[in-house]
């Protein structure tokens, strides 16, 4: 079976990036948060239960000469559902990062764990709260963080993106060039999802979708969109992934299954010129369906796994 991609997709290195970037964004913003003002960081969960969170509040010192403070929280087991509670492995790897333990008593009462550290470290602030999310409550990819928070983290430092119409239309665009139409796409995934998407340095913007994520990338020459998603990794026997694969092509509509080295993708290609938004909507839609729908069948069928595990 041909390669889906004439390129090859670094998933790690893309997720690495995303993670980098995020960094970034969320430093800017610490540093700028004013007024007692708070930034909180939730994850996403498909339980009703408290899930993992970070808290990022500016205080203004009592001696306006003494620099204004940011009380940083993540949350501990007082604040979490039965379903997220930390264990002791997690707990001392909080202690060891340099959060402090809960303390409704002390210099900062919080029932959560607490760091508190000047506005001007809001690097070093930013770092902490990725290796946490990241490293101790196991959030995967950004775009398993809460939407309405991303929202501000990741709005572009230019231009802030128009409100979608009331309304949509099927007005075509013809795209002057690749950086034209990369507008266009991140503004109909911003009116999709009501949040700036996350995109890499090769331009792949990701977006969330149950166990997996669907990548939409354009092309040098912007004639094109590319919907793509790595479906199950490190599968036996590329014999009998090939058979699966082509009866599955034979009844699939849109999408596309093809295998490269030892991964599955689905692929979708929508032509760009002219670009019409509805196209990419309906394009986003049927590859989430298709993604989440049959990516935890074809692990089990190929002996692979899934891009990232379900949630708890």
């Amino acid at each position: 079976m041909e390669e889906p991609l004439d390129f090859e997709f670094d998933l790690d290195r893309s997720t690495a990036e995303a993670w980098s970037q995020f960094t970034d964004r969320l430093a800017e913003v610490i540093s700028v948060i004013d007024d007692n003002g708070e930034l909180t960081i939730g994850t996403l969960s498909t339980s009703d239960e408290p899930a993992p969170y970070l808290r990022f509040t500016q205080e203004d010192p009592a001696d306006p000469a003494q620099e204004p403070m940011i009380l940083a929280q993540a949350s501990s087991n007082a604040s979490l559902g039965e379903a997220f509670r930390l264990s002791t492995d997690q707990a001392e790897d909080l202690a060891e990062l340099g959060w402090q333990a809960p303390d409704a008593e002390g210099a900062h009462p919080c029932q959560d764990f607490w760091v508190y550290r000047s506005q001007e470290t809001s690097q070093d602030l930013a770092v902490l709260g990725v290796r946490t999310l990241r490293d101790v409550f196991g959030v995967q990819h950004p775009v398993f963080l809460a939407p309405d928070q991303l929202a501000e983290i990741l709005q572009p430092d230019s231009q802030p993106v128009r409100e979608a119409p009331a309304e949509r239309t099927v007005e075509a665009v013809v795209p002057v060039d690749q950086a034209h139409l990369d507008r266009l796409v991140t503004r109909e995934l911003t009116a999709m999802f009501g949040h700036q998407p996350i995109c890499d340095t090769e331009g792949d913007y990701a977006i969330r979708v149950g166990s997996t994520m669907v990548f939409v990338r354009t092309t040098p020459d912007a004639e094109e969109l590319l919907l793509f998603s790595v479906l199950v990794h490190d599968i036996e026997g590329r014999s009998r992934a090939v058979e699966v694969l082509n009866d599955i092509n034979v009844a699939s509509r849109y999408g596309r299954f093809a295998l490269h080295q030892d991964r599955v993708f689905v692929t979708m290609s929508l032509m760009a010129r002219p670009f019409v938004a509805e196209h990419l909507h309906q394009g986003v839609r049927i590859m989430s369906r298709l993604a989440d729908g049959i990516d935890d069948e074809l692990a089990r069928k190929l002996r692979g796994r899934t891009t990232f595990e379900s949630d708890r």
